[in-house]
């Protein structure tokens, strides 16, 4: 047993190590560069994973783009350039905050609308509840009840 917890301590110690995926070869050695690659990887989504950024996905596709961003930094692209130029490359999907623009109102409406739509039949089932009448007792189920009631009070002590 203590094996058993042993190791799942090892596991969560070296869970938040995994998670980081750039590799020693990719980094810059200018470190301000590097921050401002860092920076950069954190707005973009690995294009096979499932909304992970490039920097903590292990994808090859992700070292790509890894490798990219900082090739553009490099020849002197600002942030907002290589952002564009990824984006022109790989389209919307690839920015995991991408534009209010027309083609990605879908994108950015539907959970509102979704929420909205949830409330609206909320609102709809509560409305028919209360709207439905309390239908009354029938004289003879007025005194079943009082019959039971009765002999409940005469069995208490």
């Amino acid at each position: 047993m203590k094996q058993l917890i042993l190791l799942a301590a090892l596991m969560l110690i070296a869970l938040p190590f995994a998670a980081a995926a750039v590799e020693p070869d990719e980094m810059l050695d200018d470190p301000v560069l590097e921050a401002r690659a860092r920076e950069i990887s954190k707005d973009l989504r690995c294009v096979v994973c499932q909304n992970q950024d490039i920097d903590s996905s292990n994808a090859g596709v992700a070292r790509d783009l890894r490798l990219l961003v900082r090739e553009r930094l490099v020849a002197g692209d600002t942030n907002q350039e290589v952002l564009d130029f990824v984006q022109a490359r790989y389209g919307d999907y690839v920015l995991l905050k991408p534009p209010f623009k027309p083609s990605t109102y879908a994108l950015w409406l539907a959970p509102v609308l979704l929420v909205l739509f949830g409330l609206l039949v909320a609102a709809l089932i509560l409305m028919r509840a209360r709207a439905r009448p309390n239908p009354a007792l029938s004289p003879a189920e007025e005194r079943e009840v009082a019959e039971i009631l009765a002999r409940e009070s005469r069995s208490e002590p």
